[in-house]
């Protein structure tokens, strides 16, 4: 009789204490569900598509440019006719604002508004943009210009600054695209661009002439989307490697070069082919930004959407692979 007494006062507290525990971790997941809600901010825009993006720091916000994808339905290819900018103050709560520039802006251009990067100087705001030229057979860089950071822009040039005949390097008639830009510490400005190969070259001071003649980077896979900027002492260029496309990059202590490869940056972007990067600092911490095909039912490699990741760097300079996620950044 003793031991059955032992035996179910046993039972009775052991069942007891699985009614507390389970109640306290229903409580505690309902009450970290409240405190802490899953958000998914990736992608960033979700009401279009949105490719290639661009950002620019510019006094205490973040512009975003991005290529906009309109295919109709059934079309598989890029159907791209004009740009779009959105602004943050916190890379979460991201605002749009009217178009700011389209291919027909540019009177020699005959489609496709692809990559395209934009740069502030003096108070003027430089938009370099990958179009289909129309008279000269292949692409080509045009440049606008406006005051503002979310335009209206218009054509700096009338003209453009690059053409397909000018790049000989390669036969392909799609090798003057995904133009980036970078003002360095000394006032110098470069433009850097290309698929296959990749060129660049001076600017002068007033950002739509080339100074001195083209040259190219030797850089391993290249394949396009070169991306350049500078942290500290070091110069990085990013691009996009192989294809389905990863993001590749390199250092140097000069922009000139020589460049030292430093493996893969970013992986395949789910569901595109295509990966394209921006890279930036915003107070006191790094981004990357890129594009994959994260939208249902329609995503894919030419239905894109923009998307941003933390980005970190070791002791060393060397950045860290990024970790691409659906909760993106968080408040």
């Amino acid at each position: 009789m003793k031991n059955t007494i032992i035996t179910l006062s046993l039972l009775t507290l052991l069942v007891s204490c699985k009614t507390v525990n389970s109640t306290m971790t229903k409580d505690t997941v309902t009450l970290e569900k409240k405190n802490n809600p899953i958000i998914f901010n990736n992608p960033i825009i979700t009401d279009k598509y949105t490719a290639d993006p661009a950002a620019l720091v510019y006094k205490d916000k973040v512009y975003l440019y991005t290529g906009h994808d309109v295919p109709e339905k059934g079309f598989n290819f890029y159907k791209m006719d004009d740009w779009l900018v959105y602004s943050s103050s916190d890379m979460v709560h991201w605002q749009e604002h009217p178009v700011p520039l389209k291919v027909t802006d540019f009177t020699w251009a005959k489609g496709d508004a692809w990559a395209s990067q934009v740069i502030e100087r003096n108070g003027k705001f430089y938009w370099y943009a990958a179009v289909e030229h129309g008279t000269i057979p292949g692409k080509a860089i045009g440049i606008a210009v406006s005051d503002s950071p979310t335009g209206p822009f218009k054509d700096a040039l009338g003209k453009a600054l690059i053409t397909n005949d000018m790049t000989t390097e390669t036969k392909i008639s799609w090798d003057d695209i995904d133009p980036s830009v970078i003002i360095d510490d000394d006032g110098q400005a470069y433009l850097f661009w290309g698929n296959t190969v990749c060129h660049y070259v001076k600017l002068k001071e007033n950002m739509i002439e080339m100074d001195g003649p083209m040259k190219t980077v030797d850089l391993p896979k290249f394949t396009e989307a070169p991306w350049i900027h500078k942290r500290n002492d070091w110069y990085y260029l990013s691009y996009a490697t192989e294809f389905p496309e990863k993001i590749a990059y390199a250092m140097s202590k000069s922009i000139n070069g020589p460049w030292e490869y430093k493996g893969i940056l970013n992986e395949i972007a789910g569901n595109s082919n295509t990966n394209h990067q921006a890279i930036i600092d915003f107070k006191g911490k790094s981004y990357f930004i890129y594009h994959n095909g994260g939208i249902p039912t329609e995503g894919g490699s030419y239905r894109r959407s923009v998307c941003v990741d933390r980005l970190f760097y070791n002791e060393d300079g060397t950045m860290k692979r990024v970790i691409m996620t659906s909760e993106g950044i968080q408040e």
